[in-house]
């Protein structure tokens, strides 16, 4: 089975992230944004959609996603979901303080809630800490991995809306490593790459049996 596909829609920040030799070699292959409605997604395991894409043409290929979701296949989305076109996902916008840590005393607002997540075999704290642009409202029964402090839904892992795994982060990795700023950005993608691999090694979601 193919491994990993990943949406590209153009712009020079996503064509860095993608192409960057040590992220590329993850991937078995870039799907054209305006190409992605029709695109059966045929062998591929996961769907890696970054942030700050055109909402019309992902509302457009939704059908396309969710048919991978039911078939037992791993969505990973980046960023805003201000329409939000995914299974579940709700998203409420917060005022982003780019410059938290240059104030005395200057906290991120996030929080991570759940240590033990298998992400943070790769990755601490501080790599998954920039800055974020709004929350999410999970649905009942996902996991949320990381929160603001005011309790909505930085990032979080959904196996149960679909039959397969649905991962929504507010964050917004690409878009500043592709823009050659925000250092933890890099981290990040250093880490998360090969836990998506290792993930899709692990299998489909187990669930419980009623």
């Amino acid at each position: 089975m193919m491994g990993i596909a990943a949406v590209y829609g153009g712009s020079a920040q996503h064509h860095r992230s993608l192409t960057e030799p040590k992220y590329r070699r993850w991937l078995d292959r870039l799907i054209y944004l305006p190409e992605l409605p029709d695109d059966p997604l045929d062998g591929v395991a996961a769907l890696l959609i970054p942030e700050r894409l055109h909402l019309g043409f992902l509302h457009r290929a939704a059908p396309r996603v969710l048919a991978l979701l039911e078939r037992g296949g791993t969505v990973v989305a980046f960023g805003e979901q201000p329409r939000p076109y995914l299974p579940g996902v709700r998203w409420e916008h917060r005022p982003t303080n780019f410059w938290w840590w240059r104030e005395p005393g200057g906290r991120s607002g996030l929080v991570v809630t759940r240590p033990d997540y298998s992400l943070f075999r790769y990755l601490t704290e501080r790599d998954v800490t920039w800055h974020f642009h709004g929350v999410l409202r999970p649905p009942a029964g996902a996991e949320v991995v990381i929160a603001s402090e005011d309790g909505g839904a930085i990032f979080y892992d959904d196996t149960v809306s679909t039959n397969g795994r649905l991962i929504v982060t507010t964050l917004d990795p690409m878009f500043h490593f592709g823009g050659y700023f925000m250092p933890a950005t890099e981290r990040f993608l250093d880490g998360f790459f090969p836990w998506l691999a290792a993930l899709l090694d692990d299998g489909p979601p187990r669930r419980a049996v009623p």
